[in-house]
Order: structure tokens, then sequence, then C-alpha cells
């Protein structure tokens, strides 16, 4: 592992991701005031409500109204089909990959966003974007995520994962790919999440991450 890894890692984020990130936490606030409004409309008539139901009726309808709605039978059209995960299904297009997110790790289309603009924080070298939602009408609705592409790229070791984190402020956890500061616990750490690009830099393409 060579040395220009502490001097290329930082946690401050550029302009243009915090601005996205503002842009996410915009879209977040108002998916939060309409599903109060709509649990509390649904909380009247029917008692119990299903809170993912009705994050995703109010995330298809925002999205509609605000042109970001891809139709589940256009997502091929975001790129050449590649790997898939526990969550995210993956299309590749030029310098760009896009996640359609199932949402099964988080459960929560809110959750999701939280931890995007937490990662973005954290790792803006792979910061995310917020591309739009896709799914099928009056059914399930997922985010579709989009991140720079880590060319001629391989899965980092532990050891240079550990590295990575370590010069950025992470402490490493009894549990493997798990690390922590003062303010974030990171997991999923593992070769699979983190890359390694020719010049031996390292880029955390994906990880479960919590405020504490």
């Amino acid at each position: 592992m060579n040395d220009d890894i502490f001097e290329s890692v930082s946690q401050r984020g550029s302009g243009e991701e915090t601005a996205e990130n503002r842009r996410i936490n915009e879209i977040a606030d108002e998916l939060r005031r309409r599903c109060q409004l709509y649990e509390a409309q649904l909380r009247d008539s029917q008692g119990d409500v299903n809170h993912l139901d009705i994050e995703q009726r109010v995330a298809e309808q925002y999205a509609k109204e605000n042109s970001i709605w891809i139709p589940m039978c256009d997502v091929f059209d975001l790129g050449v089909p590649g790997p898939s995960g526990n969550e995210n299904d993956t299309y590749v297009s030029n310098d760009i990959i896009y996640k359609v997110n199932n949402l099964l790790n988080t459960g929560s289309i809110l959750r999701l966003l939280d931890r995007i603009m937490w990662h973005n924080n954290l790792f803006y070298d792979t910061a995310y974007t917020l591309h739009g939602f896709t799914g099928f009408d009056g059914r399930t609705v997922m985010p579709v995520l989009q991140q720079r592409l880590v060319k001629d790229a391989v899965p980092a070791t532990t050891i240079e994962i550990e590295t990575y984190m370590a010069a950025i402020g992470f402490a490493k956890q009894n549990d493997e790919g798990r690390y922590a500061n003062a303010e974030y616990e990171v997991w999923d750490l593992v070769p699979r999440n983190v890359l390694r690009d020719k010049d031996g830099d390292v880029f955390i393409i994906d990880a479960e991450i919590a405020k504490k």
C-alpha cells in the first residue's frame, strides 16, 4: 500500500456533492411531510398503516410530478446490466453505474436516503446522486442511484481497507468489516464493497452506515 492514500483521502465533500445532499435532503423532507399526511388520513379511516407502502405511494407520486419517474420497462435503457448484489441491480453506462435499490437492507426509502447522504459526507469520491425512482405503478417502488464508475479496479484487500479507514479517522471494531468514529458506524466494508484502482487509491463503493 503506498503512502498516497493518506494524502488523497478526506472527509470533506466538494461543493457539488454538498449540493446533491441538499437536494436529497429536500426530497426526503417533502416525502416525509407527505407520508405524515397520508398516514394521518389512513389512520382515521382504517387504523393500522404500513409505513413502507405509504413511502412507496408517496415517492411514486412525487417522482411522477417532478419527472424523475422511470418506468420499469425503461430501466434497461440505463446501461448494460452489471453484477447484482443483495440490494442492488446495477447498470453500467460509460463512466456511470446506476443502482436500482430494492430496499432489502433498509426497509425504507427515507432510511436509504439518510444512508446515501451519510455516504456522500464520508466517501465523496464515490458520492451518490439520486437519479430517480422506478417500479410498477401502484406497487413496488425502488430508488435509482447514480455513482461514478471506478475503472480498472480490483477488490481491495482487508489490510488496504483497514489502512484507508484508519487514514480517515475510523477505528476497527471487533466484527469483520466494521469501523467507527465519534459520529458514524460503518460496516460491511469487505472486498466486494471496496475497490482499489491501478494507482493504488481505495474507494468505498457500498457500505452500511448508521449515525451514533
